[in-house]
């Protein structure tokens, strides 16, 4: 059985390994393919355009033709998995819709926090749709900061700004944090005992992909 995943930086493979590694996965089952080309695109034009948007669906496409199931980890490009879902040869799953799905279910307020510009109007609009189902009210909010530090090479001052914004949310009386970004998981590791822990896409996304290819 094989998951293949399409992450737009080379760091996400590890996110996504020790995620695996948490549900039980045996080593092998995911088979990693890197388009960091493709974020790059999206962010010199400030949004997914259909351009963008087509590659993606047929990077999916292809992935879907040698796998059980596909993960789309990028909240970015998340919009191109519905151009190929219904046809693909395997399930296609958007990481952030499965995040979306878990993050509104107590419903009242749920803070989502990213780090790209081009991904805060996918993820609203994925949220919000998503809460309309159980009331939540979602708030979708940068880390100023950031993703300087990440295309930097700068993981340790890019998580070191994330744990703080998540500390800061969780003074605001969120139901619920969010991180909508696989690239942002390990930064739960700097937050202290007491602080809410947010919620992260990777596992989320793999344990869908393991129900989808079990199913039937």
């Amino acid at each position: 059985m094989t998951i293949a995943c399409l992450h737009t930086a080379e760091s996400n493979i590890a996110v996504y390994e020790t995620a695996a590694k948490a549900l039980g996965l045996p080593d092998g089952m995911l088979r990693h393919h890197v388009r960091a080309d493709l974020l790059l695109s999206a962010e010199k034009v400030g949004r997914l355009t259909d351009e963008i948007s087509a590659e993606t669906a047929a990077v999916l496409w292809h992935l879907a033709e040698d796998a059980d199931a596909v993960v789309l980890n990028c909240s970015t490009l998340g919009p191109a998995a519905s151009k190929v879902a219904a046809g693909a040869e395997a399930p296609i799953i958007r990481a952030d819709a499965m995040l979306a799905e878990q993050a509104v279910q107590a419903g009242g307020k749920v803070i989502v926090l990213c780090t790209v510009e081009t991904t805060i109007a996918p993820t609203t609009a994925l949220f919000e749709a998503a809460a309309e189902a159980t009331g939540a009210e979602i708030e979708v909010r940068l880390v100023p900061g950031a993703w300087a530090y990440f295309r930097a090479g700068d993981l340790s001052a890019y998580l070191t700004s994330i744990a703080d914004a998540v500390k800061a949310a969780s003074g605001e009386g969120a139901v619920t944090i969010a991180f909508a970004q696989a690239s942002m998981t390990d930064a739960v590791h700097l937050l202290p005992a007491n602080c809410q822990k947010p919620m992260t896409g990777p596992a989320a996304a793999l344990a869908v992909a393991m129900a989808k290819t079990t199913e039937g």
